[in-house]
């Protein structure tokens, strides 16, 4: 008995069972309407309510005497105090990235010697206290009077008398051995985030280790060092108010002295400091960003918009919804 036989439709016929939709020129004219959400306008109404009445009374309050804000903002010894501030951050910055970059290649160094001795740094100066660590440098030179490079035990080609080091060089010294520390880990923590594939590629294409270091490691690890290194320079900016310790009058040197002879002052003096670190943290969230947006044009399918970018859509947008409503009012 033979069995069956089914015959398949035309090629390019719509299945049996697919039902046939017509154009229905009403249905193509209504408009998409979005979803409501009333709760969410809602809570963005009652923050914006209590974030305008926070800094109306803050501008509104006669204690925080905003008229002699300008005065001491701009005032000579604030503005030299904030060059200090610059300075010793900017130096200790790259002393503190140099010496760290060293720090870290030696916890990954596979010489138990040089291994060993680069988790010792790291423990000692994490370890510390800053200010206690700024003590200790201020006092150096009572233990070492001089310091000098030559042979061991044998004649000394150059040496540097400790007791002439001045504040700035002492605190930038402090700063940096600290910052040393905490940065060996960040960059040791993103080198090892690069996955173990890219390294065996490298080697499978003969690559030497210092051409894969600078060519394959670290274009991807600084995708997660620069964040964590950014917020490191933040804490280094808070901590260089620290060398008031050694004698060095920086901003916060600034601030304290001002304050103590002008006591009638003292709540626009303290906004005045906290303004400008506000200012200076906030110049390097900007740089920051850019530097981040730098490094992910290899990860990121689309870089994040700039400020700019943001302001210009927003504005585009805003008007197109706007025209659309003109539209709609109009009945086209």
């Amino acid at each position: 008995m033979s069995e069956p036989v089914t015959l398949a439709p035309p090629l390019g016929s719509p299945p049996a069972s697919a039902a046939v939709t017509r154009f229905d020129p009403q249905v193509a004219q209504r408009r998409v309407t979005p979803r409501l959400r009333p709760w969410r306008w809602i809570v963005s109404t009652a923050v914006l309510v209590v974030l305008a009445q926070f800094v109306s009374g803050i501008f509104t309050n006669s204690h925080y005497e905003w008229h002699k804000f300008w005065a001491y903002f701009t005032r000579e010894s604030i503005l030299d105090g904030v060059v200090v501030t610059l300075k010793v951050v900017a130096l200790s910055a790259v002393v503190g990235l140099l010496l760290g970059v060293i720090v870290a290649l030696g916890r990954l160094s596979t010489n138990p010697l040089i291994n060993g001795l680069s988790w010792a740094y790291v423990w000692f100066f994490r370890a510390l206290p800053l200010p206690l660590l700024l003590i200790i440098t201020f006092n150096f030179s009572y233990f070492y009077p001089r310091l000098g490079v030559g042979v061991p035990w044998g004649p000394v080609f150059a040496e540097v008398q400790t007791s002439s080091l001045t504040p700035l060089v002492i605190g930038v010294i402090a700063l940096s051995l600290n910052e040393a520390a905490y940065a060996a880990e960040v960059i040791r923590g993103g080198i090892l985030s690069v996955e173990a594939g890219q390294i065996e590629a490298a080697n499978a294409l003969g690559l030497s280790k210092a051409r894969q270091l600078r060519r394959v490691i670290l274009p991807q690890a600084l995708r997660s060092i620069v964040p964590a290194y950014g917020n490191q320079l933040v804490g280094l900016v808070k901590a260089s108010s620290l060398v008031y310790y050694v004698s060095l009058l920086d901003l916060f040197g600034a601030v304290f002295v001002l304050e103590s002879r002008h006591p009638e002052s003292l709540v626009p003096i303290l906004i005045v400091g906290a303004a400008w670190y506000l200012v200076i943290t906030a110049v390097l969230s900007v740089v920051q960003f850019y530097v981040e947006r730098f490094y992910a044009r290899g990860n990121a399918r689309a870089l994040p918009p700039t400020p700019v970018q943001r302001l210009r859509r927003f504005t585009v947008d805003s008007w197109a919804r706007l025209a659309g409503v003109r539209l709609t009012r109009r009945g086209l």
